[in-house]
């Protein structure tokens, strides 16, 4: 298998019609698995592993770690792509539960350790190798990654509201051009760098899964045939991620509008809602709501309703204030 080599996905317009983004619990369960084999790798997410790992003490994750190893390539019906938007973990580890057993069984061979005893007696009974691999999964999401979903959740919201405005201002190629360094388009051809597997051709008309993650940064990760084809990227802000409750701000700007308000204004980088904002500065929902309406009315902030949801976002005004040293 070459060190590195690309997957290219070339887009009709139905595909571009059709391209969509997503949030998967599953996924991210999946990808910080590896993070927890490798923790000096990404120390970014030191915070994090050294809050679950005495968590983990007792729990027999063996399976889960040789279907996920270290290296380019673990198997893929643990991550299937996500059906819906917002789909939370119980419906995707069903949709796990239900994986092809061919499928799973013949992704399995391909492990660099399909020879170990682990993967040995998967590749014996596959029906009920898949069961345990989802038995360990739900396990470990509540005990790793449940009471972090939600500030997760919120970097994803605002995320996806931010691509989706690229997109419809800028067109496909800007927006994808912007994801990662390992991903281009040109000319209605996305190319994506990858060390698990080379792809040219057409996308089936069924349009792409894009899936912003945590846990897969720094690289990128893409899936295709069988599955619905889908790119995952690291999300932006993930260094703020465990540093919940603490945003940096300047002492004149906490002196002009109060410290609460003036880190509201600087956690508005990107839009957000007051639920997104509660979790990622630890305020209450009602707290946050008044002081969004005082800088509503000084001009400083303006919200903007998405569905049944308001986003809220730093008017010039306030971009400047927060520019000031």
């Amino acid at each position: 298998m070459p060190e590195s080599s690309f997957a290219e996905f070339d887009f009709t317009s139905v595909d571009l019609a059709r391209l969509r983004f997503a949030f998967s619990p599953v996924s991210e369960a999946v990808a910080s698995l590896r993070v927890l084999q490798d923790p000096g790798r990404q120390a970014l997410h030191l915070p994090w592993i050294r809050a679950v790992l005495p968590r983990l003490e007792g729990l027999d994750l063996r399976l889960l770690f040789a279907l996920v190893p270290l290296g380019p390539y673990f198997v893929d019906f643990l991550t299937p792509p996500p059906s819906s938007p917002l789909r939370d973990i119980e419906a995707e580890l069903r949709t796990v539960a239900e994986a092809d057993i061919d499928e799973a069984a013949t992704e399995a061979r391909r492990l660099p350790g399909a020879d170990t005893p682990v993967v040995r007696e998967f590749l014996d009974d596959p029906v009920a190798g898949v069961t345990r691999a989802v038995a360990e999964l739900r396990l470990y999401w509540d005990v790793a990654l449940e009471r972090h979903w939600p500030q997760i959740r919120g970097l994803f919201e605002s995320e996806v509201l931010r691509r989706v405005r690229q997109l419809a201002r800028d067109g496909a190629g800007t927006m994808f051009n912007d994801l990662h360094p390992n991903i281009s388009w040109d000319d209605g051809r996305l190319r994506v760098r990858t060390r698990a597997w080379r792809r040219t051709g057409p996308l089936s008309g069924d349009g792409m899964i894009l899936i912003p993650s945590v846990f897969h940064w720094p690289d990128t990760a893409v899936m295709a045939e069988p599955y619905q084809p889908n790119l995952v990227y690291p999300v932006p802000g993930v260094g703020t991620l465990w540093s919940q409750g603490t945003v940096p701000t300047a002492p004149a700007l906490d002196a002009l509008i109060g410290r609460t308000r003036a880190r509201i204004l600087v956690a508005l980088g990107d839009p957000a809602t007051t639920t997104i904002l509660a979790r990622r500065l630890s305020l209450t929902p009602g707290a946050v709501s008044q002081h969004l309406a005082v800088l509503r009315d000084g001009g400083l902030v303006t919200g903007r309703r998405t569905g049944r949801e308001v986003f809220y976002e730093r008017t010039p005004t306030g971009d400047t204030l927060c520019a000031s040293p």
